[in-house]
């Protein structure tokens, strides 16, 4: 089986690789290494893979490559390239957004047009729901994003189910929830959470504390994206939570207890764009692709904090 994986320099597209990669399967990878964070860290995630004869990467953006080319000869396409970011999302930087988060997943809809491709798993978000959904999140409420890069996530889901309905493309898309684990991308909060742990500075905390977030595992957010793959509906959305709705209070006091250090949290006033609470009902992954999340908060927390370590201590370690 041949994967083309794209935004496979990436946190949750590097781990997906790999799984794919350990179980045989032969996987091209795309990444157009966008400057949202520095270069380093990607190819750092693409050690491993790059080591392997079945992985192949393919550098730049999917609006400017002969997709139809890749495509030839792929089972499985697993879409993860994006903008991403909640917070820069607004005003000029919005047409970064719309270039690679809905021109880039047209063209690869277009290119998977009359192709024998098996899968076409697209990489949405909880961020298309919104502020004005109950909880649990199901996936068929009205949808009502709060930042331009909820809109754009939303629109590239709509592009997924237009293709599907008219062209027979067998597009599934995941609405991820809050994933963490290792690789996890520099500018998001546990992260940065951990990172201050390890250097005993300040962290800045976004809001009031109380807001929660549904938190995912990496390793179980890949597991749901293979099964999406293999089981998923043609043209369905499924909501791939963790089961861990929790304030960020309660993160902050869980990473004292993991790391065994206390530091300073400095709260700074909410942005634009954050969504108050999210939380997931994934019962229709849990019955149609047999989706079972495994890793608690803190044990996935402490496996974060552990590559956190290693991490800092390669960095030290380069520098000398």
């Amino acid at each position: 089986m041949t994967a083309l994986v794209t935004g496979v320099g990436g946190f949750i597209g590097s781990t997906l690789a790999e799984s794919l990669v350990d179980s045989g399967e032969r996987v091209v990878g795309i990444d157009s290494f966008l400057d949202y964070y520095p270069r380093p860290v990607k190819e750092r995630n693409l050690e491993n893979l790059s080591a392997s004869p079945r992985f192949e990467l393919r550098e730049g953006l999917l609006q400017e490559m002969e997709l139809s080319r890749l495509l030839d000869g792929c089972d499985h396409v697993f879409h993860l390239a994006a903008q991403a970011g909640v917070r820069a999302s607004w005003g000029f930087e919005f047409g970064i957004y719309t270039d690679n988060n809905i021109l880039a997943t047209q063209r690869l809809l277009e290119a998977a047009v009359g192709t024998n491709i098996k899968s076409f798993v697209f990489a949405s978000s909880s961020s298309v729901y919104g502020d004005r959904a109950p909880l649990p999140m199901v996936e068929d409420i009205p949808l009502h994003p709060v930042s331009p890069y909820g809109v754009s996530k939303l629109a590239a889901e709509k592009l997924c189910e237009l293709y599907f309905v008219n062209h027979r493309v067998p597009t599934v898309s995941l609405r991820y929830f809050t994933v963490y684990g290792p690789r996890q991308r520099p500018d998001m909060a546990f992260h940065r959470l951990l990172k201050c742990a390890v250097e005993g500075t300040p962290f800045r905390l976004f809001g009031d504390g109380h807001q929660t977030r549904d938190f995912t595992f990496v390793a179980d957010a890949v597991s749901a994206t293979r099964a999406a793959s293999e089981r998923g509906r043609g043209g369905a959305v499924y909501n791939i939570g963790g089961g861990s709705r929790v304030s960020m209070l309660d993160v902050i006091e869980t990473v004292r207890q993991v790391t065994g250090r206390d530091f300073e949290v400095v709260m700074e006033q909410k942005q634009k764009g954050d969504m108050r609470d999210t939380c997931a009902d994934t019962s229709a992954a849990r019955r149609e692709l047999g989706y079972e999340p495994r890793t608690s908060l803190r044990e996935g927390l402490q496996k974060e904090w552990d590559w956190i370590r290693g991490e800092s201590s390669f960095m030290l370690a380069s520098r000398e």
